[in-house]
Formats: structure tokens, C-alpha cells, sequence
């Protein structure tokens, strides 16, 4: 049975001032007061502070706030991406995140030998892997290119290859940002039927999301971040109408990281 344990999480990243864009991410959260100094006396911003969630078996959870509010960063510290400062994290059941298109791609490995990588790396057997090459390669449509390096790829072919490896494996637990998907309309029809099809397999589901409808459609529960604190948690609804209700205040730019081609 898929659990994820989520208890009094704070996840900070230290400030560099090399560019102006650091500079005014500094402004931002000395204004919203998630500065501090850390114990290497480092000036840090607060990304995720005192984040607590519970969830089991058939839970459907989405996340909702403002550009900066701390979701992506909850999402990654799920994945194991991002380790807390504060807190802990215990997620049972193996994981699928679909976060970025890139993520766990080696461009300088061919589209076929980065679905062997991704077979190998999730414990297939030989026949596995070759059943998960033929789906990928069916579902993207790639054709020759599947045989050429990924840093030849367009970025619409390395959507689609992405989106085709994180959805053949179906996990116990899926973590799902918001994705931009390329294509014709055949291909972006394909893509929302497998997703689809993809949640409903899920035994829980983590959803970031700006969009209403797609929330209280799949969604049984959200969390409203705000500067990294969970302003409500609760029944969709609810949620979302006092998330609509209220103005936000100006909100930190999450760090950019290696292959993140979104901030939520």
C-alpha cells in the first residue's frame, strides 16, 4: 500500500548574488521575510517552511498558489530531489514524477538508449525493456531520430520522448507538475488519454496545478501554498474558492535548477 509521511518540512537554498535576477529574488524575500542566515552563515531563502501532509491509498492531492508559493519544491522534495533542512520525508511505493521533460535524460545518449537507462534504472528484466522500447517508440513517433543523440532533438521531440518514458512505467505513486505539451493535435490528444489513463492507475496522486478545472476534476483534496506555508488544506472547493477569493502577495521566484524548464 503507497503512503507518503510529510512532517514539519523546511527546505531552504542559499542566495547567490552574481546576477540581478538574484538580486531581486533577494529583495523579494527579504520583503516576504524568508530570509535568514543558516548555521554556515549562509543568507538562505525559505522555498518550503514547516510543510506537514499525510496520504494514503487512493488520495488525490493538488496544489495550488501563486508563481513561487513553494509548490515545485514540494513536488522535488517528494521525488527526493530536494533534501529537507527541517523535517522529514517517508514516501512507501515507487515513484513516477513527471516534473520535467528532461529529467533523467542523458543528451549525449541516443533516444533508445536513454528508454534502456530509464528500464534498467526501474528494475526491468530484458524483455521489459524491450516491451518499454517498443511502447516509447510507438507512442512518441520518432521514427529514425530515436536512434540519434538527444541533443539533436528539438524541443517538441524531447517533450515528446519524455513524456512517453514518464508515462510507459506506471507507478504506485505519481508527482505531477504542470507540462507544456508539443506537438500536432493527434499527438496532444494521445498524450492527455494516456495521462489520464496514467492517474487513474495511481494509488495517490500530487498534482501542481494553476488550473481550476483540472483540480477539482482529478483532485480530493488541496493544499493552498503561499511563500512556502500552507495557508488551507482541505475539500477542493473550499480550497480553491478562498484561494480565488485572495489577492496574494508578491512571492519569491523558486530557485531555477539543472533541466527545470518550469517554476510553479
Amino acid at each position: 500500500m503507497a503512503k507518503i509521511d510529510m512532517n514539519g518540512v523546511e527546505v531552504s537554498f542559499p542566495i547567490y548574488h552574481g546576477n540581478s535576477r538574484s538580486l531581486k529574488r533577494t529583495v523579494f524575500a527579504a520583503a516576504s521575510g524568508r530570509l535568514h542566515e543558516d548555521g554556515r552563515h549562509r543568507i538562505v531563502v525559505q522555498a518550503l517552511r514547516g510543510v506537514s501532509l499525510h496520504l494514503t491509498t487512493g488520495d488525490r492531492l493538488g496544489l495550488i498558489g501563486g508563481n513561487g508559493a513553494g509548490k515545485t519544491t514540494l513536488l522535488r522534495t517528494l521525488a527526493g530531489i530536494y533534501e529537507p533542512v527541517v523535517g522529514s520525508v517517508h514516501v512507501h511505493g515507487n515513484i513516477g514524477a513527471l516534473l520535467d521533460p528532461n529529467l533523467g535524460m542523458n543528451p549525449e545518449l541516443t533516444g533508445r538508449e536513454n528508454i534502456a537507462l530509464r528500464g534498467l534504472y526501474s528494475g526491468l528484466s530484458r524483455p521489459e525493456i524491450r516491451h518499454l522500447e517498443d511502447d516509447v517508440q510507438e507512442f512518441a513517433e520518432l521514427a529514425e531520430f530515436l536512434d540519434l543523440p538527444v541533443r539533436f532533438y528539438s524541443s517538441g521531440m524531447v517533450i515528446r520522448l519524455g513524456f512517453a518514458l514518464a508515462t510507459a512505467i506506471r507507478p504506485q505513486v505519481l508527482l505531477m507538475d504542470e507540462w507544456l505539451l508539443a506537438g500536432d493535435a493527434a499527438f496532444m490528444d494521445k498524450a492527455r488519454s494516456r495521462l489520464e489513463d496514467m492517474v487513474r492507475g495511481a494509488e495517490i496522486l500530487v498534482l501542481s496545478s494553476h488550473s481550476t478545472s483540472v483540480i477539482l476534476d482529478w483532485c480530493t483534496r488541496v493544499i493552498w501554498l503561499n511563500q512556502g506555508r500552507v495557508m488551507a488544506d482541505g475539500a477542493p472547493h473550499e480550497v480553491m474558492d478562498r484561494y480565488l477569493g485572495v489577492t496574494a502577495p508578491a512571492a519569491v521566484p523558486e530557485p531555477s535548477t539543472v533541466n527545470q524548464s518550469t517554476i510553479a
